[in-house]
């Protein structure tokens, strides 16, 4: 069964309100409402959490099953890459040593 236009276009406009309402209601809160201090504490981590979650199944999945060997590039050339990033703390530098190591994983064997 086929979705009428006009109902996608109110499911995709229904998702952008609820978006930026949850995005917003933390800037557009009254000064005189304060967050409790343990979610204040655990905003903290959602960038960290989030960017996990995009880079993990990355490194430590192929073909959907996990691949923690050395035969897996991906996994290696990401752990380089955090070694990079935790001793330069350089994003430019980080990127480039990852893509380094991967294309010259890659190209060894």
């Amino acid at each position: 069964m086929k979705a009428a236009p006009e109902s996608v276009w109110l499911a995709l406009l229904g998702m952008a309100l609820v978006t930026y309402a949850l995005r917003a209601s933390f800037l557009l809160l009254p000064e005189r409402i304060e967050l409790p201090a343990g979610l204040r504490r655990a905003l903290r981590f959602v960038p960290a959490a989030v960017l996990t979650a995009i880079w993990a199944p990355q490194l430590l999945l192929a073909h959907g099953a996990l691949a923690v060997t050395p035969a897996n590039h991906r996994l290696l050339a990401g752990m380089l890459a955090i070694v990079v990033a935790w001793r330069f703390r350089l994003t430019f530098v980080t990127i480039v040593a990852g893509m380094l190591a991967l294309q010259l994983l890659d190209h060894l064997v």
